[in-house]
């Protein structure tokens, strides 16, 4: 027989599923509106992704306004007005900052907690969710909502076999990236086995893998201002201009992480065929290079190739460039054609190395993918299916770019759902 149980402060209640920052606050927003509340977290302490975001600095939010946090997330960015409109960055830093926890903002935007520790951020949700006298209780892994695909939630069944009765059963379980802080999926289970459509589970913010042979030799550097494009056969996937690091696998760095996507995309194209076009020399035309080559050349005529390139380029970079283009090394500047100063001008405005797959969805900074969004109501976050059930943060099918807007799409979600579920409490 099934152990049953009820939420401590008695009555149908509302169940959040995972104790991370969507689902602290939903907790949180439900308790302090008169509902009574159970959070049933996995692992036996809370947070654990919330705590490593940003090497533990916790980037919140950032203070983009209305437009660019829906910007952020792309083609279904527009999902969140809503949510965005009711809990924005400007609700979320003062919310932090009744709890104690002022914030920074940083010159490209990003907010931190003014301490810089994620910790703090942490404390505050708990204090929230407590305040309300919402009931956390750990090791409860929940296994399936009740009724298995039924039409109206009745509560949760859990690993052990117990069952907690509840008419609102909120999922804020995260994605698949860092499941060692408990991000293992359990979310999108639970949605398909109520009849939700999962949209494809796949990395993003992630880095590439190339199959480059010279790829080892370049690893460890950093080239800070390049021109980067994705190239699906061929044609322009995506584009930007920054840094760009050099892996023992291949290429990483904040813009590629934020053009990943396109990559990931291109990847999953039978026989597609992915590429990393890098613009050297950001700025100038092929025509500009070889302009500037030609006086080079002809004021050092008695130089070897070798000798422009390692002015030219990173120390290990210049004789990987050096095999590509084609041409002895030894060979004077003097000597050198027109045609090949052309050759070598465009290999500098568009060297392109062959991307071959994302890093495993484990090492991804996001989880792009999950619950389809045509089956949540985003003016409630409530499921179109099953009445009573509601989704926030992660398990969504919503990724941003970096920058703190993923975390403040969590609070937002969170927050709306736990408020459109103790408004609906029957």
């Amino acid at each position: 027989m099934h152990k049953d149980t009820t939420p401590a402060r008695g009555g149908a209640g509302i169940i959040v599923i995972g104790g991370g920052p969507a689902g602290l606050m939903a907790a949180g927003r439900a308790a302090e509106l008169g509902a009574a509340v159970t959070i049933l977290e996995k692992n036996t302490r809370p947070g654990l992704k919330l705590l490593v975001t940003g090497g533990g600095r916790c980037n919140v939010t950032n203070s983009a306004d209305l437009k660019g946090l829906i910007a952020a997330f792309g083609p279904n960015g527009k999902f969140l007005y809503r949510a965005f409109s009711v809990f924005s960055n400007v609700n979320l830093t003062g919310f932090l900052r009744s709890f104690g926890v002022p914030t920074r903002t940083d010159p490209d935007g990003k907010i931190f907690p003014a301490d810089d520790k994620a910790q703090s951020v942490l404390d505050a949700l708990l204090c929230y969710a407590g305040r309300g006298k919402a009931a956390l209780r750990y090791g409860a892994r929940v296994t399936a909502i009740l009724p298995s695909g039924g039409k109206e939630v009745q509560g949760v069944e859990l690993e052990d076999g117990s069952v907690v009765r509840g008419r609102k059963v909120i999922i804020a379980t995260g994605g698949l990236s860092y499941p060692g802080t408990g991000s293992t999926g359990d979310g999108y289970a639970l949605a398909k086995r109520c009849g939700h459509t999962i949209v494809p589970l796949r990395p993003g913010l992630t880095a590439l893998e190339c199959d480059e042979v010279f790829i080892k030799e370049l690893q460890g550097l950093a080239l800070q201002d390049v021109g980067i494009k994705i190239l699906v056969n061929g044609k322009k996937a995506a584009a930007d201009r920054g840094e760009l690091l050099f892996t023992h696998f291949g290429v990483s760095g904040p813009k590629l992480l934020v053009m990943s996507g396109a990559a990931v995309d291109g990847l999953q194209q039978p026989g597609a065929r992915v590429e990393l076009s890098l613009n050297l020399k950001p700025g100038h035309t092929a025509q500009e290079l070889a302009g500037e080559m030609q006086a080079y050349f002809a004021a050092n005529g008695a130089k070897q190739l070798s000798s422009y390139l390692k002015t030219a380029l990173p120390a290990s970079l210049a004789p990987v460039f050096e095999r590509r283009c084609g041409i002895d090394h030894v060979r004077k500047c003097a000597a050198i054609t027109g045609a090949e100063r052309k050759m070598l001008a465009e290999l500098f405005v568009d060297f392109r190395l062959r991307l071959t797959r994302p890093r495993p969805i484990q090492e991804a900074t996001v989880t792009r993918g999950g619950v389809a969004l045509g089956e949540i109501d985003p003016q409630t976050m409530e499921s179109r299916l099953v009445r009573g059930l509601y989704f926030c943060g992660e398990v969504a099918d919503l990724d941003g770019i970096t920058g703190g807007y993923n975390l403040q799409e969590a609070f937002s979600t969170g927050y709306l759902a736990g408020q459109s579920a103790a408004a609906r409490q029957v």
